[in-house]
């Protein structure tokens, strides 16, 4: 690979970004908005960094629709922070349960942290089929009485994504959505709470975004931790401390780069197109390779898929970087093989994998 040349990049988290905005960033490195100063050297208190930080806020309301019931934060501590946050929050001291829809490790991660601060259970999980799907959920599921629900919008390491979100009734709906926020439209108002790390469709790794409903917010335990109260970071708009000032900024640029592109309508499209190439890829290999999703379950942010056994996957893969493509192994906990195809993965990408796959198996069949 010559200095000059990208890697195919389908890594799964600090994952690609726009060649434009790294573009502009470079350009804007060491002199931003004829400051004299690097974005990263900035007061965060200042007018200069003010406008970036709002300015970014802004433009996900607007992608988003964003409705003016919801406030927006930027926290730090990734998506695991809010694992414990969220309990923390609204769970402590409610005399109510948390309902958890079960997709696959974070949806584990995150129960496992609420149950340090009251009772949590599993309304729905796919489990039991290795989490292959999107388990069924209705709002029958409920009492009424649970403090929230709680679901993975989509699931890195099992490739398994909700593709309509569940009705919850009067119970608060809860959702982590870092691996596929900003990968297509949603309606904002069926949640109470959306989080997501940056690092998959936002920016660099760093940031946390936070979309919480203001009545949500009235629910709130009063005894947490000043920096783990999300009334905290409302009352200053995420700048009690000093916040990830340079992935914010990549973050508004990131958002300027989607707007650019048409927008989520438009995004959507890409992702769809691009997923279905390796998908069709998989599909019409005659077993050679094997999607571990179920279809109607199939993420378009993470494909998931296995060889026929594990010494071709290790060729695969070796021959895979060999040839430009980084980040094609499956996540250390299942194995197997990933191609994560997020916003910023180019569609030529996609179409050079699918080719490769196309030559690999017709070498090794």
């Amino acid at each position: 690979m010559t200095n000059n040349q990208r890697a195919f990049n389908f890594n799964a988290g600090p994952a690609a970004l726009p060649l434009e905005v790294l573009e502009k960033a470079k350009q804007e490195m060491t002199n931003f908005q004829d400051s004299g100063m690097s974005v990263m050297e900035l007061s965060h208190r200042s007018p200069t960094y003010e406008a970036v930080h709002n300015g970014a806020i802004e433009k996900l309301r607007t992608l988003l629709e964003i409705p003016e019931d919801y406030e927006v934060l930027f926290l730090q501590g990734g998506a695991s922070t809010q694992f414990t946050m969220i309990p923390m929050n609204f769970l402590q001291g409610s005399g109510k349960k948390a309902a958890y829809l079960m997709t696959g490790s974070w949806s584990e991660k995150a129960i496992a942290e609420t149950k340090l601060f009251g009772e949590a259970y599993e309304a729905t999980s796919s489990k039991s089929s290795q989490y292959r799907s999107i388990p069924d959920f209705s709002s029958n599921h409920l009492n009424g009485a649970e403090a929230y629900v709680h679901l993975t919008s989509n699931n890195t390491i099992y490739g398994t994504q909700w593709h309509e979100f569940p009705e919850t009734g009067k119970v608060p709906l809860i959702a982590d959505m870092s691996s596929d926020i900003m990968s297509r439209p949603i309606d904002v108002s069926k949640f109470d709470m959306i989080y997501a790390g940056a690092q998959k469709n936002l920016g660099p790794s760093g940031v946390t975004i936070v979309i919480i409903k203001k009545d949500l917010l009235k629910q709130a335990h009063s005894n947490v931790p000043t920096m783990l109260r999300y009334q905290t970071h409302v009352d200053k708009n995420s700048l009690y401390n000093t916040p990830p000032t340079f992935g914010i900024y990549m973050l508004g640029e990131v958002l300027n780069w989607i707007q650019d592109q048409g927008g989520l309508n438009s995004i959507t499209e890409k992702n769809i197109r691009k997923a279905n190439l390796i998908y069709k890829t998989i599909d019409e290999s005659d077993g050679f390779y094997t999607g571990h999703a179920q279809q109607s379950s199939r993420s378009y942010m993470n494909i998931t898929f296995n060889l026929p056994n594990e010494a071709l996957e290790k060729q695969f893969l070796n021959e895979a970087k060999k040839a430009g493509f980084t980040g094609l192994n499956g996540h250390r906990s299942v194995g197997g093989c990933r191609a994560s195809t997020y916003n910023a993965v180019p569609e030529a990408t996609c179409v050079a994998l699918s080719e490769f796959m196309q030559q690999f198996q017709h070498r090794n069949s």
